[in-house]
C-alpha cells in the first residue's frame, strides 16, 4: 500500500501563530498575577504558592489527556485550552483574595496544558523523523514569541504609582484574556487526518512504568523539568527581585522579554548548532552554562549587567525544551508517544509545583534572590544527567530503518 503523503507545512505555521498568542497571554498573565498578589498583600512565600497552584491541576490531568490523544484526535484540545486560558486570565483579574487568585491561576495552567499536549502531539505525529528537531524548534519559537511580547505589554500596563498596582494588574490580566482569544483565528485545518484504526489497536495501552523505564525518557523529562522550572521561577520572581532593587515593572518586563528574544535566536540557530556540536554536547553545555548564569542572578548587579546575563541565560534555555521533546518522542514506544509527551509535561508541572514552593520557602528564609541559586543547582544537575543519558543513547543507536506506525486518527507515523 503506498505511503500516505504528509501534509504541507502550513499547519505548522498556523500552529506557531496560535501558540504565540496563547503563550503570549500566559506570559503576560504570570507576572501580572504576581503583581496582583503583591497588591493583595502577598509575601514571597505566598507568591511561590500561587505560582505552584498554576501547575497543580495539570499535574493530575496530563497523563489522562495524553492517553486520550494517543487514541483520538489531537486538535480538539487546542480550542479547549484557549478557552481555559482566557477564562483563567479574566477571572484572575477580578479576584479579590489570594485563594481566588490561586484558583484561577490553576485554571489558566490547565488550559495551557491542554493546548500544549494537543500541539506537541500534532508536531510529533505530522513531522518526518528528519524534520523533528527543526519542527519542534520552530514550534517552540511560538512560545518564545509569546514570552517576548507578553511581559513587555504587562510591564507597560502595570504601574506602581499612587497605589495603582491593583487596578493596573487587573487590567493586564483582562487584556491577556483578550490576547488568548486571538488564537482562535489560526486554529483551522491544523490536523491531518488518517484512517481510523481498529478498536483492538485503540484499546492497547502501554503501561506508564514501561514508558518511564525506556532509556532516554527519564533524561528528557528531567532536562525539560529543569529548564522550564528556571523559566517559570524567573518569570514569577524577577518582579519581586525588581521591586526590592528598585527596578520598575516596565524594565522588568523588558528584561523578561530580552530573555525570550535570546531564546528565539537560539532556536533559529538550532540546526547549525546541532551540526557543529551534536545533540549531547549542545544539551550538556547549555544546561551547565545556564545553571551558572542563573545562580549569578542572585548577585546585586546593575541593570545593564543583569540584561546581559538574562540574554545569555535565554539563549542557553532555548535548547532544552525542543531537544527534550524530540528525545522523548524518539525513545518512547510508537503507540504511546502522546502519553510520553504528557509524562514529560507532568514532569514539567511537578517542577512547577515543587520548584516555586521550594523557591518560596527559600526566599522566605534567605531572601528573594535565593531561588536563582537553587535553579542554578538544578540546571547543573540536568547537565550531568543529560551527559550521562546522551552517552547511553549513543551506544544504542540502531541502523535498522523503523516501520511507520498506522492506526487511529492523528496516528503517529514517526519511527521509534
Amino acid at each position: 500500500m503506498p505511503a500516505e503523503p504528509r501534509p504541507g507545512r502550513g499547519w505548522l505555521l498556523r500552529l506557531v501563530i496560535a501558540f504565540a498568542f496563547a503563550q503570549g497571554a500566559v506570559s503576560m498573565a504570570r507576572p501580572a498575577v504576581s503583581y496582583r498578589a503583591l497588591s493583595l498583600g502577598a509575601d514571597e512565600s505566598a507568591i511561590g504558592v500561587i505560582a505552584g497552584v498554576y501547575a497543580l491541576l495539570p499535574l493530575f490531568a496530563a497523563v489522562p489527556l495524553g492517553r486520550r490523544t494517543d487514541h483520538g484526535r489531537c486538535a480538539p484540545l487546542l480550542p479547549l485550552g484557549v478557552v481555559l486560558i482566557g477564562g483563567g486570565c479574566a477571572l484572575s483579574g477580578t479576584a479579590g483574595s489570594l485563594p481566588a487568585l490561586a484558583a484561577w491561576s490553576g485554571l489558566m495552567g490547565l488550559g495551557h496544558l491542554c493546548f500544549v499536549i494537543g500541539a506537541q502531539s500534532l508536531v510529533a505525529r505530522q513531522s518526518a523523523p528528519a524534520e523533528q528537531d527543526r519542527n519542534f524548534g520552530h514550534f517552540t519559537i511560538g512560545a518564545s514569541l509569546g514570552q517576548l511580547i507578553g511581559p513587555i505589554v504587562a510591564g507597560y500596563l502595570i504601574s506602581e504609582r499612587d497605589g495603582a498596582m491593583a487596578r493596573t494588574s487587573a487590567l493586564a490580566l483582562l487584556v491577556s484574556a483578550a490576547v488568548a482569544v486571538v488564537s482562535f483565528t489560526a486554529l483551522w485545518r491544523i490536523e491531518h487526518r488518517t484512517a481510523a484504526g481498529s478498536p483492538s489497536e485503540a484499546a492497547q495501552k502501554v503501561p506508564v512504568g514501561r514508558i518511564l523505564r525506556t532509556r532516554g525518557v527519564p533524561a528528557g523529562i528531567f532536562i525539560s523539568l529543569a529548564v522550564l522550572s528556571a523559566t517559570d521561577i524567573l518569570t514569577a520572581y524577577l518582579p519581586v527581585v525588581g521591586e526590592q532593587r528598585g527596578i520598575a515593572p516596565a524594565t522588568v518586563g523588558l528584561l523578561l522579554s530580552l530573555r525570550a528574544a535570546a531564546t528565539i535566536a537560539c532556536r533559529l540557530a538550532m540546526t547549525p548548532m546541532l551540526r557543529v556540536l551534536g545533540r549531547n554536547a549542545l544539551l550538556t553545555t547549555t544546561c551547565l552554562l545556564g545553571g551558572l548564569i542563573c545562580a549569578a542572578i542572585a548577585l546585586p548587579v546593575p541593570v545593564p549587567v543583569l540584561a546581559v546575563m538574562l540574554a545569555l541565560l535565554g539563549f542557553c534555555l532555548g535548547v532544552g525544551q525542543p531537544l527534550s521533546m524530540t528525545t522523548v518522542v524518539r525513545a518512547a514506544p510508537a503507540k504511546a508517544r502522546s502519553t510520553a509527551l504528557a509524562l514529560r509535561l507532568t514532569g514539567n508541572r511537578l517542577g512547577q509545583v515543587a520548584a516555586p514552593a521550594t523557591a518560596g520557602l527559600t526566599a522566605g528564609i534567605a531572601g528573594s534572590a535565593a531561588p536563582f541559586v537553587m535553579l542554578g543547582v538544578l540546571l547543573v544537575g540536568a547537565a550531568g544527567l543529560g551527559l550521562r543519558g546522551g552517552r547511553t543513547q549513543a551506544s544504542e543507536v540502531s541502523p535498522t530503518p523503523p516501520v511507520p506506525a498506522t492506526g487511529h486518527p492523528c496516528a503517529n507515523r514517526n519511527p521509534t
